[in-house]
């Protein structure tokens, strides 16, 4: 038995806490709930993010934005890979959360770890490929280059899925930032643990401070907040339960966001395609006459 096991040793719980600038905060609130397993036991005790929480995060997304999106694509393709590298090296533990918060068998968690590990390196190699997809040089009547390219919408608030913690996690926050843009995300309330581990990883990887902000709590509380709020310039609704995102979308209409709305019964093990790469990009084009 390792040194300093036993039987006598009291459990070390962790204590967990949002995720917001690169720092781990408690909830300017003092509040947290309990966060339980599939078959009722208790697992920890997240925090509750407030509207206070909300508006930090979106304060340090937007700080974020220039430096992330000025990098190179080559550069920031490199980070999530990084961060990929991160995540491989906790897969036992995104493993067991995952087991715990569904009720399934180890060998059927780990594949789910290791399919949104690949999914990381999946968007790991877009950031400088995505340009010269969804890019390109437009034929017109002149003397003129008429070139368009793909620019990040800006700060994007993210509604978790509730279902694939970690799968459907990766799958809505990777193609965000592989564009350029920084987010602000609702972890999934039934399921927040994969996404506090993910923020883990994130924090020791070379992912600056304040591209990814990750909130716990009630979606339904945080969501229109971030909805309205001023400095989004786009909502991924996937995590919104049907009632809500009908008001939500006409939330975020009143400061003209980008919504990406949800998709029942999504599939996150299929092929992810451009849909959540290309909902959060504007496409900027430049005349330039034809020198002679």
């Amino acid at each position: 038995m390792p040194a300093g096991s036993g039987p006598g040793r009291l459990a070390v719980r962790k204590t967990y806490k949002l995720y917001v600038g690169g720092a781990f905060p408690r909830s300017e609130s003092g509040r947290c709930y309990p966060v339980t397993g599939a078959h009722g036991g208790h697992l920890a005790n997240a925090a509750l993010a407030s509207r206070k929480d909300a508006r930090d995060a979106v304060v340090a997304a937007r700080k974020a934005f220039a430096g992330w999106a000025g990098r190179t694509a080559y550069n920031r393709g490199q980070i999530l890979y990084r961060v990929a590298e991160m995540m491989e090296g906790r897969r036992a533990q995104y493993a067991a959360e995952i087991a715990e918060a569904d009720g399934i068998a180890a060998d059927h968690a780990d594949r789910l770890v290791c399919a949104a590990v690949d999914r990381w390196v999946h968007y790991a190699g877009w950031p400088d490929k995505i340009a010269q997809v969804m890019g390109g040089a437009n034929p017109v009547s002149g003397p003129y280059f008429n070139l368009s390219t793909p620019e990040p919408t800006g700060v994007v608030a993210v509604l978790a899925p509730q279902r694939a913690p970690l799968l459907g996690l990766v799958s809505v926050i990777a193609p965000v930032i592989a564009t350029g843009n920084t987010c602000v995300v609702v972890a999934a309330e039934r399921a927040p643990l994969p996404a506090l581990t993910l923020a883990e990883a994130l924090a020791t990887s070379d992912l600056p401070g304040g591209v990814v902000n990750i909130l716990t709590g009630r979606t339904a509380e945080i969501a229109p907040h971030l909805a309205a709020h001023a400095d989004v310039n786009g909502i991924d609704l996937t995590g919104a339960a049907p009632e809500d995102a009908v008001e939500l979308e006409r939330a975020a209409a009143t400061t003209l966001k980008r919504v990406l709305r949800p998709r029942p019964g999504e599939d996150w093990t299929a092929d992810p395609g451009l849909t959540r790469m290309t909902a959060f990009l504007e496409t900027k084009t430049v005349w330039h006459p034809v020198g002679r």
